[in-house]
This record gives structure tokens, C-alpha cells and sequence, in this order.
């Protein structure tokens, strides 16, 4: 459901990344996960193992992009949870802020026209706005324990990452890998 400000609300989780697809970046509470997404039906349906094996995951239809999604975790005891999620893709880019404690998603479009490539724009919100961005989505103690100076030291890695699984995937492996092995 949308509201009038182009957010999109869903009582659902967002479909997980696939770990073995992801480069982890760690800077205190702050875990940063760079992943070259591919995001179609069938991957969508196959996201539903989750939903089976007792996690709520959002399986959208008639989809078919892809491009780098920058997931934001808060490690929370000894649970590293996903509160932001940046989906720097071709077709639709746009970001999740992920709320736990209600176990939903909003989903935020972004205009290209106005931020121009979504991936710089995603890490200087990363860079610059992280701790307001943080605490909309329902992370307030990451953020009072967040280190801003590892962070900053963190992000030129984090940019390398992001543009290497831009420009050098391969989407034959991350198919495979999102379908559970199968080609």
C-alpha cells in the first residue's frame, strides 16, 4: 500500500540477501553488506524457503532488475539485523527502511533525476546521513553506539566493493546461487 509521499508500506519482510553473494564491511554496531542483487519470479519464489522455514519475506511479481544493494545492519546483542537496505537497481532503484520490531518494510523510490546515480547517492547517505536514517527505521541504540570515524575509514573499501559487484558480476553464479544451487 502507498501513501501520498511515494512510500510503499508492506507488512513483510524484504526478500533476504544471499550471504554467499555478499561482501561484509564491519565498523563497530555497523555492519555494511555489498551484494549484486538479481531479482526476478522464480528468485522471488524462491525466497518463499524462508517464509517456510518460518522468516515472513515479501515475494514481489512481475519483476525482473538487478544492480548493487547496500544492506545496513545493527548488530544487536548477538543478532545482526537489517535495518536499511539501498536497491541501486537499473529498472527501480530505491531503499528499505526495515522495521523488526513490527516486522514490516517501507519501500522509498528513488528519482534519478534529482539524485542521479543511485549508488553515489546511496553511499553518501551512508556516509553523511546514516545515523538519522538509523533511527527512522527503529535502530536508536546502534545508533548511540555507533563509531562515525570507522565508519568514514570503512566507506572507501565499501565504494571499491560496490562498484566491482556493479561493474563485474556474474550473473550466471548469482542465479544459481539465489534459485538454492539450481541453474
Amino acid at each position: 500500500m502507498s501513501d501520498e509521499r511515494g512510500v510503499t508500506h508492506y507488512d513483510l519482510m524484504p526478500i533476504p540477501p544471499i550471504d554467499a553473494q555478499t561482501q561484509f564491511f564491519e565498523a563497530g554496531p555497523i555492519v555494511i553488506g555489498v551484494e549484486y542483487r538479481l531479482l526476478d519470479d522464480a528468485i522471488a519464489a524462491a525466497s518463499e524457503l524462508a517464509a517456510a522455514q518460518g522468516s515472513q519475506v515479501s515475494a514481489a511479481t512481475g519483476i525482473n532488475d538487478r544492480g548493487v544493494s547496500l544492506h545496513v545492519y545493527a548488530v544487536e546483542g548477538s543478532e545482526r539485523l537489517e535495518h536499511l537496505r539501498f536497491d541501486c537497481f537499473e529498472e527501480d532503484p530505491h531503499y528499505h527502511y526495515v522495521s523488526w520490531e513490527n516486522r514490516t518494510n517501507q519501500m522509498v523510490h528513488i528519482d534519478v533525476t534529482a539524485v542521479g546515480d543511485p549508488v553515489d547517492w546511496a553511499l553518501d547517505c551512508i556516509g553523511t546521513r546514516l545515523p538519522q536514517m538509523l533511527e527512522r527505521a527503529g535502530a536508536a541504540e546502534a545508533v548511540k553506539q555507533l563509531d562515525l570515524i570507522a565508519l568514514q575509514a570503512l566507506l572507501p573499501r565499501v565504494t571499491e566493493a560496490a562498484y566491482r559487484a556493479r561493474f563485474n558480476s556474474d550473473e550466471e553464479t548469482i542465479r544459481a546461487s539465489a534459485l538454492g544451487g539450481a541453474a
